[in-house]
């Protein structure tokens, strides 16, 4: 069987994994080195393909934090890694490794991998949000990423709302910045019924009922597939959230509305893998 490389380039670690049919059969993990960026970064990508690359190996997918010009694989202003603000990471890897190379942004390929993979094969049309230091979302209609200009779209994280942009309310900053603590220790303490922990999930559901409301007036949706560590906490903030729903000016779009929990373990690198299909 064929195999397929993904691979989850973040600003902390790389991650990539070797896919055969839905399965990841090796992964490899590595710091970014982020800092140092450069030649430095790329070579500790190309450390981790090769670790994983078999005679078998028929492409190569790579998710980044950043935009991508998707045709000719380049890579922007990756604003976590020093000096990748213009890298044309596909022909340098198609030159190294001579099999395809697709790239687009870390939020496209999480809808992707739930569209081939997860629960977005039972949705024509959704959006799929990843819940974590940021607020990334990528955008799949009638099976398909969209077609955007710019690789932009979905990034509803960065709409003003209120002092700020919504990612500093629906990301891990809201409980940084507003109670100096994690999401991760606030779902474990709201788990125990401690009442501070569960008014902060109460609080943070009604900012995620505004992010829903964005995507649905924009989108409109059979589905918002939540991903990312805060997602895990779902059932905590999930009541509040549809409490504030109640006053869309449109109530049968949110209660035909699915909105899930991702169930894909290693998402990141699964949708990396999915660009190849």
């Amino acid at each position: 069987m064929k195999h397929i490389i993904g691979i989850d380039l973040g600003g902390t670690t790389i991650k990539g994994g070797l896919i055969e049919g839905q399965n990841m059969v090796e992964e490899e993990v590595a710091d970014t080195r982020a800092a140092e960026g450069g030649e430095t970064t790329f070579a500790v990508l190309k450390d981790i393909i090769c670790k994983l690359k078999t005679d078998e190996t028929r492409a190569i997918g790579i998710g980044v934090p950043s935009v991508v010009d998707r045709a000719k694989g380049i890579v922007y202003h990756v604003q976590n890694i020093k000096d990748w603000d213009e890298v044309h990471l596909k022909r340098m890897l198609e030159e190294e490794f001579h099999v395809p190379v697709h790239i687009d942004n870390d939020a496209n390929c999480f809808a992707k991998g739930e569209r081939i993979y997860g629960l977005g094969r039972n949705f024509e049309n959704f959006v799929g949000i990843t819940l974590g230091t940021g607020v990334g979302g990528g955008i799949i209609q009638k099976g398909n990423l969209l077609s955007d200009a710019n690789c932009g779209s979905g990034e509803f994280g960065e709409i003003p709302y209120l002092d700020g942009i919504l990612e500093q309310y629906c990301g891990s900053f809201f409980f940084i910045n507003n109670y100096n603590t994690t999401g991760y220790e606030v779902a474990r303490k709201a788990e125990q019924n401690d009442k501070k922990a569960l008014e902060i999930m109460h609080e943070y559901g009604k900012h995620i009922a505004v992010l829903v409301k964005m995507i649905v007036l924009t989108v409109d949706p059979q589905a918002i597939i939540f991903g990312g560590a805060i997602a895990n906490s779902l059932s905590l903030f999930k009541e509040s959230m549809y409490g504030h729903l109640i006053d869309f000016p449109y109530p049968n779009s949110i209660k035909n509305l699915k909105i899930v929990k991702s169930e894909l373990n290693h998402p990141g690198i699964l949708g990396a893998a999915a660009l190849c299909y």
